[in-house]
Parts: structure tokens; sequence; C-alpha cells
């Protein structure tokens, strides 16, 4: 009778994670409709995509008239090949999601988007580190340290500091 006991508090404990895990998701999809937050966000990729172009066009610049490039410089040059022109079509592609008031929704434009940002990090360490290895090595480790601060701070503003609190691990109900 022990064993059928656990297994109906292990069953409820499971509902309630479920109920909450659905709860939350509902949250999130409501904020992802709001027309505001969709302007933000409009706003802040049009501040990311319009960055990483311009810091692209001007890292890339040198390595125009070297020959022949070293590894890094290669990576660096190939990086920003495959994002400027992505930055590019996204910050068009901004102007129309701001005139619509709402963002894209296409998976296309999803993979576009980590793909230019993911190119354009791998540019830029790459001609950090063609400059220095340690200066290379220095700027992904605190890019990636970065992203931390970024979510983190988020995280606070976006959930008023109650986030941890909505995802304790429920008691089991006491029989």
């Amino acid at each position: 009778m022990n064993e059928d006991e656990d297994l109906r508090i292990e069953q409820a404990a499971r509902e309630v994670a479920e109920a909450e895990a659905e709860r939350i998701q509902a949250e999130a999809e409501d904020a992802k409709a709001d027309p505001a937050v969709q302007e933000e966000w409009i706003r802040q990729s049009n501040l990311i995509y319009g960055g990483l172009a311009a810091a692209g066009l001007v890292v890339v610049q040198p390595f125009l008239t070297a020959s022949p490039l070293d590894l890094t410089a290669k990576i660096c040059v190939i990086a920003f090949a495959v994002s400027i022109p992505l930055l590019a079509a996204l910050l068009v592609l901004n102007r129309q999601e701001a005139f619509r008031r709402q963002v894209s929704r296409s998976r296309l434009v999803s993979v576009a988007k980590a793909v230019a940002e993911g190119s354009a990090f791998v540019g830029l360490t790459a001609a950090f580190w063609h400059i220095s290895t340690i200066a290379g090595i220095a700027f992904l480790l605190v890019g990636f340290f970065a992203v931390g601060v970024h979510s983190a701070g988020y995280t606070k503003l976006e959930y008023d500091g109650n986030f941890r609190s909505r995802f304790r691990r429920p008691r089991p109900p006491t029989p």
C-alpha cells in the first residue's frame, strides 16, 4: 500500500507541476502578444542589428586590402560576409514590423536572426583573436558573461523578482 500512496503523491505532484507550467506558458504567450512588448523588441532589435552591422563594416575594412589573410582574419571576414547581409535584411524587416506594429513569427526569420547574431559574434571574436589571442579569449568569455548579465537583469525587470518563486518545487500533498 505504501507504493500506491507514493505513486499517487508522485502523480499529484506531476499534475501540479504541469498545471503550473501551462500557466507560465500562457503568461509568456500573453506577454508576447502585447503590442507594447513587441514595439520594444523591435526597437532593441534595431539597435542590435545596426550596431553589429556597423561593427562588422568597420572591422572588415582593414582586411579588404591585406593579403594573404591568416586563419583568424579569414574567419572574421567569412563570418561578417554571412552576417552583414542578414543584418541588413533584418533591419529592413524591422521597419516593416514597426509599421505593422507587430513582430514576424516566421521560422526563417528566427533562423536568420540566430545566424546573423551568431556569425557577427564569431566575426568579432576572430577579429580580437587576430589582434591578440588573449584579447580574443577575453572577448569570448566576457561576451558569454554579458549574456548572463542581460538575462539576469531582464528576468528581474520582467518578472518583478518573483521569477524563482514561480519554479519552486511543489511539496507533495500530505495524506
